[in-house]
């Protein structure tokens, strides 16, 4: 008897143990209000988030276009060939399986990352005319349905900063947002349609699972998606920055050649403050005793060139008192000669 009871209290012992295993996993498989999954964190666990109490940053708004070089891997394939996909088809697949949320694009231009700015992905579809099925609560959409040819640029917020804990300057982008150029009826222009942000965090996770082709000339040059934000391979032109007048560029730049002046002032003073950083190369080379030139000639200060001119004024008052020691000294050997 006392063997059959230890029996059946074994047996449900194992059982609950069998039943507590996929309580577990689900919890793990859980997403958080971002929509990652723990083990989709732990798969990426060199994302380091910007401070907040940096003491000096600067955020900057900047227009990608596809059809350049540069950003040209965010587009290709236009439609998904094999295991190689673009940039939008990969982030769309995310959003219609609820495991990246998205935000409304709104008027001003500027991003919020609120609740009540959530867009759901069936009013998105409709809007914007995508053809799709839903089964079993779930939405099905052809690959040639997605419009992924129709992205020809991104709107891109990127903030610089300098960490004062770690004393390192670094780029980091912060949100996405995909632009349609659509054309409608018989229009000769297409109309650009941004679609929505993407907070970079919530996309950052799933990011090195994105392979992208990087090179024209060797096609077995790959990168992953996170190394080519975080390396900053893209190239785009800024169109707006956080200022205290919540203007962009456009708002006061009068024409496009005083718009194209601004956009270099503005990536000269992020060269310059990455340059001087940790102090003024200026300065640091007029430390130096010799400073080299444009031509690669080396200068010595003016300094150093009086002081040459001062020793060089001092021999030349000794020089006669030289002279009537030397003729002395010629005397003597003169005479000792004689000696001999």
């Amino acid at each position: 008897m006392k063997k059959t009871l230890f029996t059946i209290t074994l047996l449900l012992m194992i059982c609950m143990q069998a039943s507590a295993q996929p309580k577990a996993r689900k919890n793990q498989q859980k997403t958080t209000t971002t929509g990652v999954t723990e083990r989709q964190r732990l798969t990426f666990p060199t994302a380091v988030a910007m401070p907040e109490d940096v003491v000096w940053r600067r955020d900057i708004y900047r227009t990608l276009d596809l059809t350049k070089d540069a950003n040209a891997a965010l587009y290709y394939p236009v439609e998904p060939m094999g295991k190689q996909i673009n940039m939008f088809t990969f982030v769309f697949r995310l959003v219609i399986t609820g495991a990246l949320p998205i935000y409304q694009y709104r008027l001003d231009g500027n991003e919020s990352f609120m609740e009540k700015d959530k867009i759901k992905v069936k009013e998105f579809l409709d809007n914007y005319n995508i053809f799709y099925e839903e089964k079993d609560g779930r939405f099905v959409i052809d690959n040639s349905d997605v419009p992924s040819a129709e992205v020809l640029s991104y709107y891109i917020k990127e903030c610089s900063y300098y960490d004062q804990n770690t004393s390192t300057f670094a780029t980091k982008v912060l949100a996405l947002c995909p632009i349609m150029h659509r054309r409608e009826g018989y229009a000769s222009v297409a109309t650009k349609f941004p679609l929505f942000w993407i907070k970079y965090s919530d996309l950052e996770p799933f990011l090195s699972r994105l392979t992208m082709m990087t090179s024209n000339y060797n096609n077995a040059a790959t990168m992953s998606a996170a190394d080519y934000f975080t390396l900053k391979k893209y190239k785009g032109d800024i169109y707006k920055t956080n200022n205290m007048l919540g203007k962009s560029l456009s708002q006061y730049c009068p024409n496009d050649t005083a718009m194209k002046k601004e956009q270099a002032r503005i990536e000269a003073e992020l060269l310059a403050f990455e340059k001087n950083i940790y102090g003024s190369t200026v300065k640091k080379d007029s430390l130096d005793s010799v400073s080299v030139t444009k031509d690669g000639k080396k200068k010595v200060k003016k300094s150093l060139t009086r002081r040459s001119d001062s020793k060089s004024s001092k021999v030349k008052k000794s020089s006669p008192k030289k002279s009537k020691s030397s003729s002395s000294s010629t005397g003597r050997i003169s005479v000792r000669r004689e000696r001999h």
